[in-house]
């Protein structure tokens, strides 16, 4: 988790600021981190709230920014069902992009159930306690960071480090190719569906370079 923590931190840094900044209040915009924890459903809601939407519109947004972790679960359910209850009820907590993709990555090279849980739970903390921190420390600076640090950047920058682990043939370069492609050209569309769009018309183009393959 070490490498994905270079675009996390100021990503974190960012939603710290942004809480600080809010009508919602510090405290308040820094506890979406331990209780969402999920960085771009805390940003809508935090913008949201602060721009007065009503609580349905703030909840079922941030429900269709994460909509991807139903596409994450289901690639980890047949790994996860071999777990003992409460491992699979506690687990999803720490889901993740980054968690979901060190560990569908590593469970490519192993059978073993306990070695599993304990190297999700391990990605899902890896990032979980840094996440606390950094958005805290963001709190508190608040205004005091300086709008020249475009740290904007840490966004993208997660998602390309993501890349450099699950793409690995060419179905998966094309699938992240064309998902890119049809994000950048879906941005418009409306409660931030464009994400969801792209993730489907990649994982099509993945499926179809496949099966040429064959």
């Amino acid at each position: 988790m070490a490498p994905l923590l270079v675009g996390v931190i100021p990503f974190g840094l960012i939603l710290g600021v942004a809480a600080a900044a809010s009508s919602i209040g510090t405290m308040l915009g820094w506890a979406t981190s331990p209780i969402i924890f999920a960085g771009a459903a805390q940003l809508v809601t935090i913008e949201l709230t602060n721009a007065g939407a009503a609580a349905a519109v703030v909840i079922a947004t941030a429900l269709v920014v994460n909509a991807r972790h139903l596409m994450y679960s289901a690639a980890l359910a047949d790994h996860f069902r071999a777990f003992p209850t409460r491992w699979r009820y506690g687990l999803p907590y720490l889901m993740t992009d980054q968690a979901f993709a060190v560990s569908i990555t590593r469970y490519a090279t192993t059978d073993d159930p306990l070695y599993k849980r304990w190297f999700f739970l391990g990605a899902g903390l890896g990032l979980w306690a840094p996440w606390q921190v950094v958005t805290a420390v963001g709190a508190v600076l608040g205004a005091q960071v300086p709008e020249s640090w475009s740290l904007d950047f840490a966004i993208p920058l997660v998602f390309l480090v993501l890349l450099t682990l699950s793409v690995r043939d060419r179905p998966g370069l094309v699938a992240a190719v064309v998902g890119a492609t049809a994000a950048i050209a879906g941005r418009g569309i409306p409660y931030r569906l464009g994400l969801i769009v792209a993730a489907m018309v990649g994982i099509a183009a993945g499926v179809i370079v496949e099966r040429v393959r064959r």
